[in-house]
């Protein structure tokens, strides 16, 4: 049980990674708030950790709302009395290049991807401070580490700023026990992908970037995830965990 006794907060922990991440969180002993706009798909995910059980609430939690992440936190400390782990999961996509770029399209991508792993690591730290420590993780993209021409800016940019407000907010609450790492996928099997991957050209495309020569699965990201949670990370703040099949090797 490598998590025994802790308390996560998921982010978009209705579907793909962040589904997979709160059912091997609980697995491995911990207790569970799961966050996400798709309530049905939330709740079937928090009953199904319950039938194995384990124990988990969902809760509804729009990622740029201050109040929704406020709520979120208050939840875990109110239903299970502390919060040690908090994962910014949610994320959107993007498409186009920059010039077919939009003000509102870059708008919507940065407040869910940048502005929401900010008001979530906002909100939880006074509670992992009361914990006495914790940890934070944060998924980025392999594509907040490199650049690709058929990406679009907003994505890139977005997934960037996760990973350099992970070194700041490292460095910031590393004397307070708080611990804050970013997490870099390559290409993955989720719902998010979903369309992509159902063009034979673009999935050809995708693929023929990726060394291992496959798209990865969600457990094979919240594994490195449950690494980062865990105490066996306990002298890892401020890294890049990169789970991206070799793309950024070349």
């Amino acid at each position: 049980m490598r998590l025994a006794g802790k308390v996560a907060l998921i982010s978009g922990g209705a579907r793909g990674m962040g589904a997979a991440e709160a059912r091997l969180f609980a697995q491995e002993g911990a207790r569970i708030v799961i966050g996400d706009i798709l309530e049905g798909e939330g709740a079937a995910v928090a009953a199904g950790i319950g039938a194995k059980g384990g124990e988990a609430v969902f809760v509804r939690l729009d990622v740029t709302s201050e109040s929704d992440w406020e709520r979120a936190v208050a939840t875990a400390e109110r239903r299970f009395g502390k919060l040690d782990v908090l994962v910014n999961n949610a994320g959107i996509g993007g498409a186009g290049r920059l010039e077919d770029t939009t003000e509102a399209d870059w708008d919507r991508v940065m407040d869910v991807n940048a502005k929401g792993v900010f008001l979530g690591t906002k909100a939880a730290i006074p509670a992992l401070r009361r914990a006495g420590g914790g940890s934070i993780v944060n998924i980025s993209s392999q594509l907040g580490l490199v650049g690709m021409d058929d990406s679009s800016p907003q994505y890139q940019a977005s997934k960037g700023a996760v990973r350099l407000l992970t070194k700041l907010t490292a460095v910031q609450y590393a004397r307070e026990h708080i611990r804050v790492n970013s997490v870099h996928p390559g290409p993955v099997v989720t719902p998010m992908t979903e369309r992509r991957r159902a063009d034979p050209e673009v999935y050809k495309r995708m693929v023929s970037r990726i060394p291992l020569g496959r798209y990865g699965e969600p457990d094979e990201v919240a594994y490195g995830v449950l690494y980062l949670a865990s105490d066996e990370a306990a002298f890892v703040t401020g890294s890049e965990l990169v789970i991206d099949g070799g793309w950024t090797a070349q």
